[in-house]
């Protein structure tokens, strides 16, 4: 028989169901990481919320351990690569609570549009100050939605509904999803000069962090509001803080922060600042929610093997498995690569097998590409919910197979449209298991994909890699590995290197700058 610890507080309905489905638990709540390690050695299932620390230490230990369920979004208390490596299947509860977190997101924008934290301590200090809380109707308002996702098209819905106008910023955001969620499409820097109010909705990645940075808040609208119910590091909290001060801002609203739990900001006792303590799940019809579907979905698998939002593992069969496990690696991370190489609105996608790739399951194949094209964008994505996030934000999926070999005799091609035109990437397996690149946007290239890396396109002239290779030393970057393509001598050049660590922004900045660079981005796998 199965046995599941329950180690966070949860509600009750959890562990009823683990019973009903012939699954020993425990409810052993308030453990400490030594406690937990002495103990977690006995169980085939571990089901937590955010106070357990699922770390290597603990893994280690977990000598029977077969899977890891988190009742929520967040899995930053899981060390991921490491279950990985024990075969240890994470599970998330990705929409469980997302009602109530839109719904925590629209009321903080009542709160600042009529002051009522303010209004309330005022009022209950005796005082009757009626002419100093002078608030703001939200009818005819213009909502700016950063993030236009699961949450984001909730809030959107309910914002419809008070009348609002909604514009929206989201890359993955198809014109006919806009149309179909009722809202505009626009570019951020569109949304930051029309937005009465602004809500974020996306996940904190590359890409988003500090999305609202000091310089993209010195471009909003005089007098905006803003609220963060999301991931704390999308707004840059200093400028937020100068903001307020100086006006630009007229009112913020954080259920996150940067460092939790908050004890203590700079915007603590900002004039027009509301702040709760990440509130945005809790309420005890997201609680009830989530219990019960991360006890589901767990039963399930140490049950019958299925497997529901798992974040390192796609569903498959067990004869499937062995075969089709280097083919997803290599279609991860050829997704992950257009991912963050395209720009814009994709409207679809295209995953090409050919050869040997051709004749398996195609399903978890391209389940794989959309789970590392989403997860630029979403921190919710895995193998499983990849396929209906993409038919969500209205991207066309398209499959091709041609059993015949080309050049190699096993590869995929990932292609996505873009306002630029078709752009594609392919790789192969080596020794029919490591993963490779071998075709970047047109060009030739063998690469592996691993770790951070540099993506330069420059011309293709004398003396530019000894630059390039000059201002990463004075930075003290050290270089891994070096690939270099190009389409003909004296066009454009390709370049992939992959450094020893996370390369800023302001590294970027400076190599975009060099004579002859076309492109230069930071990539991460």
């Amino acid at each position: 028989m199965p046995k599941v610890l329950i180690s966070d507080k949860m509600d009750p309905n959890a562990a009823a169901i683990f019973r009903a489905r012939g699954i020993e638990v425990d409810e052993i709540t308030g453990k400490t990481p030594d406690e937990l390690t002495a103990i977690i050695g006995q169980y085939d299932g571990l089901a937590i919320r955010s106070s357990t620390k699922v770390t290597k230490a603990i893994l280690d230990a977990a000598t029977n351990l077969k899977v890891v369920g988190r009742a929520g979004i967040g899995v930053d208390n899981v060390d991921i690569p490491n279950a990985s490596a024990k075969g240890v299947v994470v599970m998330n509860t990705p929409f469980g609570n997302s009602i109530t977190t839109a719904e925590h997101a629209i009321a903080l924008m009542f709160a600042l549009a009529r002051q009522l934290p303010e209004a309330d301590a005022s009022t209950q200090a005796g005082k009757w100050e009626k002419n100093r809380f002078m608030g703001v109707e939200l009818t005819s308002k213009v909502l700016g939605l950063i993030g236009a996702g699961n949450i984001g098209s909730i809030v959107a819905d309910r914002a419809l509904g008070l009348r609002m106008k909604v514009v929206a910023y989201d890359p993955f955001l198809s014109p006919e999803r806009a149309i179909e969620m009722g809202v505009e499409k626009v570019e951020l820097e569109e949304l930051l000069a029309r937005a009465d109010f602004i809500t974020l909705h996306t996940p904190l990645t590359d890409q988003t962090r500090n999305i609202l940075s000091a310089e993209n808040l010195a471009k909003t609208k005089k007098g905006v509001r803003i609220i963060n119910c999301a991931r704390g590091g999308l707004i840059d909290e200093a400028a937020l803080k100068e903001g307020l001060d100086s006006g630009q801002i007229g009112g913020a609203a954080l259920d996150v922060f940067v460092t939790e739990p908050a004890k203590e900001s700079p915007l603590f006792g900002t004039a027009n600042f509301i702040s709760t303590p990440h509130l945005g799940a809790s309420t005890n019809e997201a609680q009830v929610n989530v219990a019960i579907q991360v006890a589901e979905q767990m039963a399930d698998f140490l049950t019958t093997g299925g497997v529901t939002n798992a974040l390192n593992m796609p569903s498959l069969s067990a004869e499937e498995a062995p075969r089709l496990k280097p083919y997803m690696v290599l279609a991860e991370k050829l997704g992950s690569l257009v991912g963050q190489l395209a720009t814009g609105a994709i409207p679809r996608v295209s995953i090409h097998s050919e050869g040997a790739a051709a004749e398996l399951n195609q399903k978890p194949i391209v389940s794989a590409v959309l789970a590392g094209f989403l997860r630029t964008q979403t921190a919710t994505v895995n193998m499983v919910n990849a396929p209906y996030l993409a038919k969500e934000r209205g991207i066309e999926v398209r499959e091709v197979k041609t059993e015949r070999e080309g050049d190699y005799h096993t590869l995929v091609r990932v292609s996505v449209k873009t306002d630029a035109g078709e752009r594609s990437v392919a790789g192969t397996l080596f020794g029919n298991q490591a993963p490779r690149l071998v075709e970047l946007f047109g060009i030739k290239v063998e690469a592996d994909l691993a770790g951070h890396m540099l993506y330069v396109v420059n011309e293709d002239a004398p003396g530019f890699i000894g630059r390039l290779g000059s201002l990463l030393g004075e930075a003290g970057v050290n270089i891994g590995t070096f690939h270099l393509g190009r389409r003909e001598a004296g066009g454009e050049a390709v370049l992939l290197l992959s450094v020893d660590e996370a390369v800023t922004g302001e590294l970027i900045a400076r190599l975009r700058a060099l004579p002859g660079v076309k492109t230069a981005m930071a990539l991460a796998f």
